[in-house]
């Protein structure tokens, strides 16, 4: 049964297509956007997931778009009392305060398929770390990580999370701007994985004299479809070989979240 049926008696009829089962599912916090036709029943809407999923205990409401350096969104407590969970991913345990630091469960798999290429021994740099999603992966892999973070709230969760998952012998972190390279004058890393925000294409020029040659670089930036082909385009003329390239989600019409695998290749 589909939460529509559910709530059919509950909300009027005419209102049912507006009700969606696709909301997100941190720990054991749901969040979801209400649109203005459901904002008289946004409760019951609430109580009707809490009554499907005993595993959620809050449901939050979107009420503003991740905006800021600190990368969150604005939210309203609908159901629970608190905005804190642990969630949990491939093994790996996160602490993390939702309404404070910037974590997206959807992208889970991508995470997974990036941090399943670290090798042991490589140094891996991850700017915009958060709460510690891709750092924490590859330091237990075997990798040396020097992992950097803004925002002093998800710091402060990236910080508990590496000792969680005892991740600390290989994970070094840093509170500090991700693209402030000069506490690393003379570092090469084999992989840096580059979750960029929303509007930061330059991140991956400041970047790329950190990567090796032989490295590889995940790039992550928000784009509509048909200007992917220029992107590619312009990393090839920069001499990186784009080895893979796909939408990670959409994040407005029209513009998704797109990773680019960018290999440089070794030294003659």
């Amino acid at each position: 049964m589909g939460l529509q049926d559910q709530l059919a008696g509950k909300l009027p009829g005419d209102l049912l297509p507006y009700v969606s089962d696709h909301f997100e599912v941190i720990g054991d916090i749901a969040i979801l956007v209400i649109p203005p036709e459901l904002e008289p029943h946004k409760f019951t809407i609430a109580d009707a997931i809490l009554s499907r999923r005993r595993n959620i205990l809050t449901v939050l409401a979107r009420t503003g778009k991740i905006s800021g350096d600190s990368r969150t969104a604005r939210y309203e407590i609908l159901r629970g009392i608190t905005t804190v969970t642990t969630h949990r991913e491939f093994g790996f345990s996160y602490r993390i305060d939702v309404g404070s630091s910037f974590f997206s469960a959807r992208m889970a798999y991508e995470r997974k398929r990036v941090t399943g290429q670290v090798e042991p021994g490589e140094k891996v740099y991850v700017p915009f770390a958060g709460v510690g999603p891709y750092a924490i992966p590859a330091a237990a892999r075997g990798a040396e990580v020097c992992a950097v973070e803004k925002n002093p709230e998800a710091f402060r969760w990236l910080a508990e999370n590496v000792a969680l998952n005892h991740a600390g012998k290989n994970c070094r972190i840093l509170q500090g701007d991700a693209l402030d390279i000069s506490p690393f004058p003379h570092a090469s890393f084999d992989r840096l994985i580059v979750p960029a925000p929303y509007g930061m294409d330059h991140a991956l020029e400041t970047l790329l004299p950190l990567m090796s040659y032989g490295g590889m670089t995940h790039f992550y930036t928000f784009k509509p479809k048909e200007q992917v082909p220029g992107l590619i385009a312009a990393y090839e003329a920069r001499g990186l070989e784009v080895t893979y390239s796909a939408p990670c989600g959409n994040v407005a019409p029209g513009i998704s979240r797109w990773v680019f695998d960018l290999a440089r290749p070794p030294l003659p």
